[in-house]
């Protein structure tokens, strides 16, 4: 579980750097997989295993055991859109990926993935089970 939420904590430096970078398109991928493993890490502490990518349905799991805001809901449904289009050139008819994704996106994406990391890191370092 820890592991998990390591991972996540990396993938958030790893956008953070790229968003210094310019390298918009990557702080999406990478603000996605920030809130995917660290959701992912509470589900381990919960004991359920789940392979899915969407961050919506990680969380919709989770939400059986703890209580999950709708505004962390509307923040996965963002950062599920950042899943595949970010890292493949045909992932839009014409152009890069580098071409499609702003600034404003890369922060709003870093912004969400920083707001489910640390929802994470509360449940799974103040021990699954309370109240939050």
């Amino acid at each position: 579980m820890e592991d998990w939420l390591r991972e996540a904590e990396e993938d958030l430096e790893s956008a953070r750097i790229l968003l210094d970078g310019g390298q918009y398109h990557h702080v999406c991928f990478h603000a996605q997989q920030a809130a995917e493993k660290a959701v992912k890490a509470i589900l381990r502490g919960l004991h359920k295993a789940r392979t899915s990518r969407s961050i919506l349905d990680l969380l919709r799991e989770v939400s059986k055991d703890i209580s999950i805001s709708e505004d962390l809901l509307d923040y996965a449904k963002i950062l599920d859109q950042y899943y595949i289009p970010p890292r493949y050139p045909n992932a839009f008819s014409e152009g890069t990926p580098s071409e499609y994704y702003t600034r404003r996106q890369a922060e709003e994406a870093l912004r969400y993935a920083e707001e489910v990391v640390g929802f994470a890191r509360r449940i799974v370092r103040e021990g699954i089970g309370r109240s939050y």
